[in-house]
């Protein structure tokens, strides 16, 4: 009799939060997704998905975009409230963010660059952005919004951030995007990184060969670099992600150790 009200009762749990398929397996890593600039967490939902019905647990992180060094702190205060190991995934900007991982606590179990930056020390976003031809952002980017104290914001024009910026996303979505889409600081994108984790981490790329953001060619000479384990999706945009989630899951599943 106990064993049928148990069985009644887990019925009732599962029906109320989900199937147990997407119950988190505790035995794997959790995932922590950190976006780049003009995105925020919502653009890891395709992913997200994916993942949990993989039994992953999931995690994305609101990164400030405020500046390479402090956006990585933040990113580790998440990842120390999380038990066990993490596999840390960066978008765009967000990859230079994940670079500059501390990893002391020996907690990263593997880092996934998503169209995203690779930078050596010394490096920033701009100079890689702009170290191959093929980037059309800058033309793309509305008169910066200036800050108290100084600083400024970055966004794309809401005209030309589908184009720009997802391509091969339905029109509407790209639209709807462009108008929630976050400001990056200025001086993000020229902070210079500090440290490479890639160094040190086992890491994966995924990127598309239509970004007109971070060219093609400066994401595979990133990636050759670091010696990550890269996957290329032909004709995707700079937001694959959202375009090809489920391609982006598989390489993090991937580095996650299947």
């Amino acid at each position: 009799m106990k064993s049928l009200i148990l069985a009644a009762a887990l019925a009732a749990t599962f029906t109320s939060t989900g199937s147990a398929r997407d119950m988190p397996d505790e035995r794997k890593p959790t995932i922590v997704l950190v976006h780049g600039a003009f995105a925020d967490s919502s653009s890891w939902n395709g992913v997200v998905s994916i993942l949990r019905e993989r039994g992953y647990a999931v995690t994305a992180a609101a990164n400030p975009l405020r500046g390479v060094s402090s956006d990585a702190k933040y990113v580790d205060t998440v990842i120390q409230s999380i038990d066990g190991p993490v596999v840390l995934v960066g978008h765009s900007y967000g990859g230079a963010v994940i670079s500059a991982a501390d990893n002391r606590a020996g907690k990263i179990k593997a880092l996934v660059f998503v169209a995203a930056f690779e930078p050596e020390v010394g490096e920033n976003s701009l100079d890689l952005t702009s170290k191959f031809p093929g980037s059309t952002l800058s033309a793309a980017l509305a008169a910066p919004v200036s800050l108290p104290g100084g600083a400024h914001d970055l966004y794309i024009k809401q005209d030309r951030f589908p184009e720009q910026f997802a391509a091969d996303v339905p029109k509407a979505q790209a639209a709807q995007m462009a108008v929630a889409q976050r400001p990056i600081a200025d001086a993000a994108l020229s902070e210079k990184s500090q440290v490479a984790a890639w160094k040190n981490i086992p890491s994966w790329a995924v990127y598309g060969t239509a970004d007109r953001n971070i060219p093609p060619a400066a994401m595979e000479f990133m990636a050759q670099r670091a010696k990550s384990k890269a996957v290329v999706v032909d004709g995707a945009s700079h937001v694959l992600m959202i375009s090809h989630p489920d391609k982006v899951a598989d390489v993090i599943v991937q580095a996650a150790g299947g």
